[in-house]
């Protein structure tokens, strides 16, 4: 009896919940801190509400536009939020990515090299692919993107330190990266106008989140490497991380290939 009211009170809540989302899905999706536009966001929960109570006196042949206006720094500290968001909790790709380019050194001044030449890329192509100088298509950056995370993980477990071709071959997987924040930052529903503020903004917080990731995992690993030896900091920590890290990798890059 128990696991049958449990069953049924499961069941009431998945209908309860249903029919929120049908009565207005805008509201369901600006819920959220991450996502579309907010100004967007309300724009369309104000249509919706019309749309189910409209106006008699309301002329339906007038184009009604929507008002993005806002002050440009009140734009660039929302997409810095918005792009901290995408990286922490949202990114779990870049994460991985990012994990892996830590997990190539145990020093510092390679770690700063490969983490520039990412940033350098991927803010390349975020400003080209968003302001229309070429689309590429999703279906092949997801895959792309999925396999440049098993790749660099794969490296950390052949070689014991960063290779001298590794910053390069970091560049060219920060182009693919800032292909995948594209497509995601042309998707939030931008304010007319305010193109460059967001734009600047979204990769600040793109910048913010990476790093911050590195940081938190130098601050719980380092203290743990520094009181072992190399040897079995890379047997124990390094090789189980990147197996894992390389194995959801190459998971993530069929299954978005054959998906696509």
């Amino acid at each position: 009896m128990t696991w049958l009211r449990i069953i049924l009170l499961c069941l009431a809540l998945c209908v309860a919940h249903t029919n929120s989302a049908q009565a207005h899905p805008e509201d369901e999706f600006c819920t959220g801190d991450s996502g579309m536009d907010p100004a967007l966001c309300r724009a369309l929960q104000d249509m919706d509400r019309a749309s189910d109570a409209p106006d008699p006196g309301r002329d339906f042949t007038k184009t009604e536009t929507i008002d993005f206006e806002r002050p440009a720094l009140e734009t660039l500290g929302l997409y810095i939020k918005i792009g901290v968001q995408h990286i922490l909790p949202g990114g779990l790709d870049h994460i991985l990515f990012v994990l892996a380019i830590f997990f190539s050194s145990r020093r510092w001044r390679p770690l700063l090299i490969q983490i520039s030449a990412f940033t350098v890329a991927h803010t390349i192509t975020l400003g080209l692919v968003a302001s229309g100088v070429f689309a590429p298509p999703a279906n092949i950056v997801e895959p792309l993107i999925a396999a440049t995370i098993a790749f660099v993980a794969i490296e950390n477990i052949v070689f014991r330190d960063m290779t001298r071709w590794r910053p390069f071959v970091v560049f060219a997987f920060g182009l693919i990266h800032g292909m995948g924040f594209a497509g995601f930052f042309g998707s939030l529903g931008l304010p007319q106008g305010q193109f460059w503020s967001a734009l600047i903004g979204f990769n600040i917080g793109v910048e913010i989140g990476q790093l911050s990731v590195i940081a938190l995992a130098a601050l719980l690993l380092w203290p743990l490497r520094n009181a072992i030896s190399e040897t079995l900091y890379s047997r124990a920590i390094v090789w189980p991380s990147c197996v894992f890290i390389g194995f959801v990798g190459a998971f993530w890059a069929i299954e978005r290939m054959l998906a696509g």
